[in-house]
């Protein structure tokens, strides 16, 4: 139980520092009021759990530790509700009705249409 955590422990630390460096990033890029950081991070990370998963189920690719460090916690720390959350809690609070239904409606489907993708290019080894 311990090494587990301390591989999900990894895996958060490195999916967390680089959210932050992709969130920064795309914050820097941004010409437009929208939360591209967030939105990127969730759904490069909806990308990868999916495609990790998806090697997980297809065959057995993958060591228990190894879904653990990539799914549990790299994705784990790569990608945030919370955040995602708190913006659309504050674009309201700014009366930015579009930009939040946009940004909702967009990041579930854009979310689940990257699963599937990433499953989906998991089959493909």
């Amino acid at each position: 139980m311990f090494k587990d955590f301390l591989i999900v422990g990894a895996g958060s630390f490195l999916g967390g520092g680089l959210r932050f460096l992709v969130s920064k990033g795309m914050a820097a890029i941004a010409v437009v009021p929208f939360p591209f950081g967030t939105f990127t991070v969730n759904i490069l990370g909806c990308l990868l759990i999916g495609f990790f998963s998806g090697l997980n189920f297809s065959g057995g690719i993958m060591s228990p530790s190894a879904r653990l460090l990539l799914t549990t916690g790299f994705c784990g720390g790569f990608t945030t509700f919370s955040t995602f959350m708190s913006e659309n809690t504050s674009l309201l609070k700014d009366g930015n009705i579009t930009t939040l239904s946009l940004y909702i409606v967009a990041s579930l489907l854009l979310g689940f249409v990257a699963v599937v993708v990433g499953h989906s290019l998991s089959k493909l080894l």
